[in-house]
């Protein structure tokens, strides 16, 4: 093992603890650029490789600042609060009930706008809706996470990842989602199960009351609807959806400016500043996906895709899926979902099923730690420091819950292969 490849893997391993231990309350970039540097400094990860890395990378950060910015803009429109208000009324002030509505929710939106929206999106209407009931939200803050990374399997752009598996394992759109349909149903419903289970006491509660619906901010949640349209028709013209998220962001900031303050479009909060639109985006933690970006790609280059290539399971067998699904699930967990289906994809192009069978452990293995997935990282950011959960109790049950996640998903892939013809 080369010492700039010890160098790469223990400069990773420095950003993603500081990612989720956030000394100070800093950015993740504080730590993440200065990490960066010294790749290049020590021949970590040379130039070449990082712009390469940077253009890759760059499509998915402007949509990731692009979603950030505008859930930011949604809150201050009253969104939040409004769908909070239609939840609670649905669930009937009944903690079980809700989170079987929080789960459907989070599984649809996940799949159909991705696991950013429903991070972004989702997790604040959650939060709003416990508030209003005076019950306990960990169970239903947990399912923003959980299904946030579970429900990302069934369509080719539910995830950044899944966009590289489809394209890799060479199958139609219609082909790929009747593939992971059950897999996808299947995951939801065990990740229910689990939270059910695990938070079976702060569910026997029930809301004494259920508040009225809040009036509707019409205006923005026209902007969300063509804003989610926008993504569905850009990714079909072959755009990319950052711009459908920039124009919901345009659509969205206008009636904040301070010269249409008074006047305009109704408002629930007090109107946002520039700076606070601008910081909306999470430039510094946009930054720190970048700085991961090159230290990963450095690793690669440096003989890490080399030595995997030995660890992958031969043949598409159950007992070989399992083997490629857990690979994935544990380097997911040790060096973040992205940057490990970018290392395992190109070992098993050829073979749509084993490609399947990796995308179910970068997807699925992400619950068991923080550092896993980006989206959990970023729940985890954007919870208020109250209801964030100890890293403790979070890792706690997701070591027990997801390696009984990957395998029977896995499980219910092999079986879905023979009729679809897959193997």
């Amino acid at each position: 093992m080369s010492v700039q490849l010890v160098v790469g893997l223990v400069l990773i391993a420095i950003c993603l603890a500081a990612a989720v231990v956030r000394p100070f309350g800093l950015s993740e970039a504080v730590v993440a650029v200065p990490c960066a540097a010294l790749a290049l400094i020590t021949g970590a990860s040379h130039l070449s490789t990082a712009e390469h890395s940077v253009r890759e990378l760059g499509p998915t950060v402007a949509f990731l600042a692009a979603i950030l910015a505008f859930g930011r803009l949604c809150a201050a429109a009253g969104v939040f609060d409004y769908l909070g208000s239609v939840t609670a009324h649905a669930s009937h002030g009944v903690p079980k009930r809700l989170l079987v509505l929080v789960v459907g929710f989070a599984a649809v939106v996940t799949a159909t706008l991705t696991l950013d929206a429903t991070v972004v999106l989702v997790t604040p209407v959650v939060l709003a809706t416990a508030r209003r009931l005076h019950v306990p939200n960990r169970p239903h803050s947990y399912a923003c996470a959980h299904i946030a990374n579970s429900g990302s399997l069934l369509l080719p752009v539910s995830n950044l990842t899944n966009l590289l598996a489809f394209t890799a394992s060479g199958l139609s759109f219609g082909r790929f989602a009747a593939a992971m349909t059950l897999p996808w149903l299947l995951a939801c419903a065990l990740d229910w199960a689990a939270l059910r289970l695990a938070f079976r006491r702060d569910l026997t509660s029930t809301a004494a009351e259920v508040p009225p619906v809040l009036a509707a901010p019409r205006y923005a949640l026209a902007v969300l609807a063509l804003t989610v349209a926008g993504f569905v028709l850009t990714t079909a013209v072959g755009l990319a959806p950052a711009w459908a998220a920039l124009a919901g962001c345009v659509a969205l900031a206008v009636p904040q400016l301070p010269a249409r303050k008074g006047r305009g479009v109704p408002r629930t909060h007090p109107p946002l500043t520039v700076p606070e639109m601008v910081l909306g985006a999470s430039p510094g933690f946009c930054a720190f996906v970048l700085c991961l970006g090159v230290l990963v790609a450095g690793v690669l280059s440096n003989g890490i895709q080399a030595g995997l290539s030995h660890l992958i399971p031969s043949g598409t067998g159950l007992a070989a899926l399992l083997g490629l699904a857990l690979l994935a699930a544990v380097l997911a967990n040790l060096v973040n979902n992205l940057p490990t289906t970018l290392a395992l994809l190109p070992l098993v192009t050829g073979s749509p099923l084993a490609v399947l069978a990796v995308l179910v452990g970068v997807n699925l293995g992400p619950n068991a730690t923080y550092p896993g997935s980006l989206a959990t990282l970023l729940w985890r950011r954007s919870l208020p420091p109250p209801d964030r959960p100890r890293a403790v109790e979070f890792h706690r049950l997701g070591l027990i819950s997801t390696p009984v996640l990957v395998c029977t998903v896995t499980v219910a892939l092999w079986l879905v292969a023979g009729p679809l013809r897959l193997r």
